[in-house]
């Protein structure tokens, strides 16, 4: 299996996603006989399920890849529980300077912190590989949201499994599979 990553700081401008991922595929089309599409929706709001269904690919399910890391149930639950609810995976604590601090501008203009988060209650983790070094992060990324930090032990299984289907024989589109 070959790896071919998009920028993640598509993240923070979801509906570049499905266009970056076409473009990914129509480059690499001829070169691959099978091709899967590691996003799940990501705030692309059906985007990249339409371009799933054109090209025949697969992508991973749910609608966020905080879906995979705890599980859909798990994750309506701490939403519903505390609407206010923003959440960090392993890779958005070990680079909440770059991709949420610097790139909304907050290390320029704290000011804009309010204005960004000032409708969120707290901060959850999902703690995949929890070590000293990312719970200091995660600490640094709730204080400077000015938001109370909850963690909460995640999982790779089903990322795991998801990655294991996405590449398991071809069958027909699903949408969010």
């Amino acid at each position: 299996m070959d790896v071919y990553p998009l920028p993640p700081l598509l993240h923070n401008r979801p509906e570049r996603i499905a266009a970056a991922v076409e473009a990914s595929v129509d480059d690499l089309e001829l070169r691959y006989d099978r091709i899967g599409i590691a996003y799940a929706d990501c705030g692309t709001y059906g985007a990249l399920d339409e371009v799933c269904r054109r090209r025949g690919l697969q992508r991973l399910p749910g609608l966020h890849c905080y879906d995979l890391y705890a599980g859909p149930e798990r994750i309506r639950t701490l939403i519903e529980d505390e609407p206010g609810t923003y959440l960090l995976t392993d890779f958005l604590v070990a680079s909440f300077d770059r991709t949420v601090t610097q790139e909304l501008g907050l290390d320029r203009h704290p000011e804009l912190r309010d204005a960004y988060f000032g409708n969120y209650t707290r901060v959850v983790w999902l703690a995949t590989r929890p070590t000293a070094e990312l719970a200091t992060l995660a600490d640094r990324a709730a204080t400077t949201l000015g938001l109370p930090l909850s963690v909460v032990t995640a999982r790779l299984d089903r990322l795991t499994l998801a990655m294991s289907d996405l590449l398991a024989p071809a069958r027909a589109f699903q949408p969010g599979t």
